[in-house]
């Protein structure tokens, strides 16, 4: 980042802060400053005799298929040969020990320095960040416990003592860029949680000897360090979502388990406090997380389970309101996915994972739904996930409203709709509308310029799309276009994006979308809605769209207007899934699944309907379903210059 370009985001950054935020970081600045003044001279308090880990040990291991033993056991060879999966599912050569430091991808070694003297953004300092933080969590020192819990066998605890001991070695507290982030020092804290737990807590033979005694001593001076970094720099006012809620999760999963410094009392009710505010704050009354981002609805609820749990093990359990948020987030991600568990990839998504007890790769919302189905509906967890980490925090299962369905359609708080017809059917026809927030607090980080586009499954395959996130740090053109109008299923103005972004992770002006017409059911679906996000122009313009859909004949009417003084370039995309074949031609455009077809015909003035595929410059028709992964799709582009004539699109779906 430049100096100019570093400016002009700052400047944008103070425009979206209250007084009170600019009070707080002008104080999180000053506790910078003394932190790095004072870590060299005060040694870490003592932890108090024998007062570790939840009240019990694990329960009996849970039962484990050959096959799933073979892969955990083949996973854990990787990772002791030094090849490490981050994200969804790559592989990188992190060397034996790891290298922590260095950013596996670019080989970018970040500093030895003062963390808070560490810019991360500056790739030529420190790499991509998000690929170092990834290894950092500590995931995969999970994988090496299981390994010990499946075996008995001492070489997983000398694989994991190796790598911890490297680790504690190269990662001194606050050196490095390892303790830049507070979210970052949570979610290791929670797996060295479950690291703990597994191979059973303070008389494991882990720590038998002097090597064994010194790592012990080590680990838990960098657990205090991590529990005070947090505490003291707990992402407050705007930055106040995800973050918050994984390093509250963080600090109460370490003051819980291990409870042995005079701090850590404090640090638990003051988390446990925190964590039942954000569960009611960061969840809509129907159950969508306000960042309005899917991937981050599942990685906030991770953390609730995460932090849920631990306290069910301890015996001072969270509040049953905490836990009927999480049973209406579950509702919700349950109603959202197809037939085939796809679910739309809204906003922003970065593959990040706050534990991984199964194989690599695997969907974390089925994941996520059988770990709510077996704690808060006692289900009987057979989701290899579910079951170590019930295994390895075992507990009281807590209570929630039983009075709360499984599954809905309508969700007006958070800002979605569902219509089709056949759910969890093999004719399955499953849409949704986005009529919510642009994102959640005042940059609504990780929302994207989306107000009023829609998604469509069919038969428990993806058609109308939307294209994800593909990557946070790569050149700006990128970020841009994910995140912007284009990218999304419904009408762009002037070619200008319906939100004002101020950078990354920032939006300046943010569109706000209302309902107008509320459907009566999702199969006989009729909405209107409308956004003022092009009423910032010199000639106001606002974008209403409905959206009809009749379940008897199969069909989907989708009416755009404007409301304009002069005429105004429109444009309107339909983004369609990879692998389906899309054809353009004077009779209208016809897409052919697996099993369904469907047929599209746009009436209007002048309307001008170009297909495109992965254009580079400007980008336009991108679809990523992993972070830093991108590959081409077909985009419909209808274009026209009109002050208020409706372009309507009417959508035909058969099967065969």
């Amino acid at each position: 980042m430049s100096e100019a370009t570093g400016m002009v985001w700052l400047v944008n950054r103070l425009r979206c802060m209250s007084v009170a935020e600019v009070g707080y970081r002008i104080q999180q600045a000053a506790v910078t400053r003394v932190a790095k003044r004072m870590r060299a001279r005060a040694a870490p308090p003592l932890p108090r005799a024998r007062t570790f880990s939840v009240r019990g040990a694990p329960t009996a291991l849970p039962a484990i298929l050959q096959a799933e033993r073979d892969a955990l056991l083949a996973d854990a060879d990787s990772i002791c040969a030094g090849h490490v999966v981050l994200f969804a599912n790559r592989r990188f050569d992190v060397g034996m020990p790891p290298v922590w430091n260095r950013d596996p991808d670019s080989g970018v070694l970040g500093p030895a320095i003062y963390a808070g003297d560490i810019t991360i953004t500056n790739r030529e300092q420190v790499g991509d960040i998000k690929h170092v933080w990834e290894l950092n969590r500590h995931l995969h020192l999970v994988r090496l416990a299981q390994a010990w819990a499946v075996t008995n066998d001492v070489a997983w605890l000398h694989a994991l003592q190796a790598q911890l001991r490297s680790w504690l070695d190269q990662c001194p507290p606050l050196v490095g860029p390892n303790w830049t982030s507070s979210l970052e020092l949570g979610i290791r804290l929670i797996n060295w949680g479950l690291v703990w737990q597994m191979i059973g807590g303070e008389g494991s033979g882990l720590f038998a000897g002097e090597e064994g005694q010194r790592l012990r001593a080590d680990w838990l001076d960098s657990i205090h360090a991590h529990c005070t970094a947090i505490a003291r720099h707990l992402s407050r006012h705007s930055s106040a979502n995800n973050h918050l809620i994984g390093e509250l999760a963080g600090l109460y999963v370490g003051a819980s388990i291990w409870p042995c410094w005079k701090s850590s009392g404090a640090w638990l009710e003051q988390a446990r406090r925190e964590l039942e505010h954000e569960a009611q704050a960061q969840f809509s009354r129907d159950g969508v997380n306000r960042e309005q981002a899917f991937a981050y609805h599942i990685f906030s609820s991770e953390f609730l389970f995460v932090a849920g749990l631990v306290g069910q093990a301890c015996d001072h359990p969270f509040s049953r309101a905490y836990w009927t948020a999480l049973l209406r987030a579950l509702r919700f991600l349950r109603s959202v996915r197809d037939l085939e568990g796809n679910v739309p990839m809204v906003g922003d998504a970065d593959d990040g994972i706050v534990f991984r007890l199964d194989s690599p790769g695997s969907d974390r919302a089925e994941q996520l739904l059988a770990l709510g189905d077996a704690v808060l509906r006692s289900s009987q967890p057979t989701h290899p996930g579910v079951r170590w980490l019930l295994h390895t925090l075992p507990g009281k299962r807590p209570e929630a409203d039983p009075h709360e369905s499984e599954t809905g359609w309508a969700f007006p708080d958070g800002g979605y709709l569902l219509f089709g017809s056949h759910f969890g059917e093999p004719g399955e026809i499953k849409g949704m509308v986005d009529c919510g927030p642009l994102g959640y607090l005042g940059i609504a980080a990780h929302g994207h310029a989306d107000a009023l586009a829609l998604t469509l499954s069919i038969g428990g395959e993806e058609c109308l799309v939307d294209p994800g996130t593909y990557s946070y740090w790569q050149e700006p053109k990128w970020r841009d276009y994910f995140r912007g109008t284009s990218a999304h299923n419904t009408v762009r103005i002037d070619g200008l994006d319906q939100s004002v972004s101020g950078g990354r992770f920032m939006w300046l002006k943010k569109a706000r979308a209302s309902i107008e017409r509320m459907p009566q059911s999702p199969h006989e679906f009729d909405f209107r809605g409308s956004h003022d996000g092009y009423e910032r122009l010199a000639d106001p313009v606002r974008h209403m769209r409905s959206v009809r859909f009749d379940a008897a004949s199969a069909t989907l009417t989708v009416r755009d207007e404007i409301a304009a003084k002069k005429h105004h370039q429109v444009e309107l995309f339909w983004h369609f899934a990879p692998g389906l074949d899309v054809r353009l031609n004077s009779a209208g455009l016809h897409v052919r699944g697996k099993r369904f077809a469907l047929q599209m015909h746009a009436h209007g003035a002048d309307l001008k309907l170009e297909l495109v595929r992965g254009n580079e410059n400007p980008p336009l028709g991108w679809y990523s379903r992993c972070y830093e992964s991108r590959q081409p799709c077909d985009v419909l582009k209808i274009s026209t210059v009109s002050s208020a004539v409706p372009v309507e699109c009417k959508f035909t779906i058969t099967f065969f």
